[in-house]
């Protein structure tokens, strides 16, 4: 009882000397994911024409930006933070140990994560066994036993595939981007084998994560190349080699039509229909999240989520729409738009 008293009290003293100090800070400082940077920066431009001062957005990754957003309250700490998965349960608890008690989840729209190659190199089209296959550290062999993945190139999964070295460029560790590729490509695809479906069997029965670090660990004998979390470098790279695939979000896709193209997965493009509709297995939220302490403190803070969360911005005709967002179902959005704009803040009972 005492040490949440303690906690609690440093805490009211530490958001009264943050009030304090606010007027050292009168621009909106927003961290995050590079997947939902583009949108985040079209809110700014617009937020800054609008009257208010454009806040600063910095591509750090999903995973980076929570670790900066959750350093605490105060003047020299971030407001915001863009993600392209949920915010983690361990990441939710470092925030309210560290004070930041009062964080407002917005989800913003749908993206659909994709696999693409340059114009003018194999096409291909794939299932999420497949990925798996191509990528996965260790792969079941004909008996269902794990070895180390033995597979050089598309060909050698299936003589279907392009003959050419299987080379994926992807995001590290840090970001969301990687994190949902492991969840909707590799995970799924390594419930396609009857061994690994046994072994999550074992795992949910014996409480163990075996399965967990089969479909986790990616191959590091350079099938697949982290390429930073800058999804452009990715798409420079493709252009420079036309035998590789690149994974991003389907608004790199779309701004680069020229350039590249959608691979599909399990017969189905990565479209903004098929993503809006749900066919295209890749689909995923996207969100940004907001430190309510620092509402009222942090000028314009308010008035930045409330230009997100309008229709002109997230709409069907909004204009993130137009830099490739998919919006949200209209019932959806306004659900987003009215906990946004009452800053409700988010329990945490839900997050993994």
């Amino acid at each position: 009882m005492y040490k949440k008293a303690s906690v609690a009290a440093l805490a009211a003293v530490s958001v009264a000397a943050f009030a304090g100090a606010a007027a050292a800070r009168d621009q909106i400082r927003i961290v995050g994911s590079s997947t939902v940077y583009p949108f985040t920066t079209a809110v700014a431009e617009e937020f800054g024409k609008a009257g208010g001062k454009t806040p600063i957005v910095e591509s750090t990754g999903t995973g980076g930006g929570m670790k900066i957003f959750c350093e605490g309250v105060g003047v020299d700490k971030a407001d915001a933070t863009n993600a392209s998965r949920r915010i983690k349960k361990s990441e939710f608890e470092l925030c309210a140990k560290n004070g930041v008690t009062d964080i407002v989840e917005i989800k913003v729209g749908i993206d659909g994560l994709t696999i693409a190659h340059a114009k003018g190199g194999k096409p291909i089209a794939l299932t999420r066994k497949q990925v798996f296959q191509a990528l996965a550290e260790q792969v079941p062999d004909k008996d269902g036993k794990l070895v180390a993945n033995p597979y050089t190139k598309w060909s050698d999964i299936d003589p279907s595939l392009p003959d050419v070295k299987i080379e994926v460029l992807g995001p590290p560790p840090t970001s969301g981007t990687r994190d949902s590729f492991h969840e909707l490509f590799m995970e799924k695809g390594a419930e396609g084998f009857d061994s690994l479906k046994a072994l999550k069997k074992a795992d949910e029965e014996n409480k163990t994560k075996d399965f967990e670090k089969v479909w986790k660990s990616v191959r590091k004998d350079g099938a697949y190349v982290e390429a930073g979390e800058n999804d452009n470098v990715i798409v420079q790279k493709l252009e420079a080699n036309k035998d590789a695939y690149g994974i991003f979000g389907y608004s790199f896709l779309e701004e680069n039509t020229a350039k590249i193209a959608g691979v599909g997965i399990e017969g189905v493009e990565p479209n903004y229909d098929n993503i809006s509709s749900g066919k295209y297995k890749g689909a995923r939220d996207l969100y940004i999240y907001v430190k309510k302490q620092h509402v009222g403190v942090i000028t314009g803070l308010d008035k930045f989520v409330a230009e997100y969360v309008s229709d002109k911005a997230i709409g069907e005709d909004g204009y993130l729409a137009k830099k490739g967002l998919v919006a949200l179902p209209k019932e959806d959005a306004e659900k987003v738009r009215t906990a946004a704009l009452e800053m409700a803040p988010l329990k945490g009972d839900e997050l993994k």
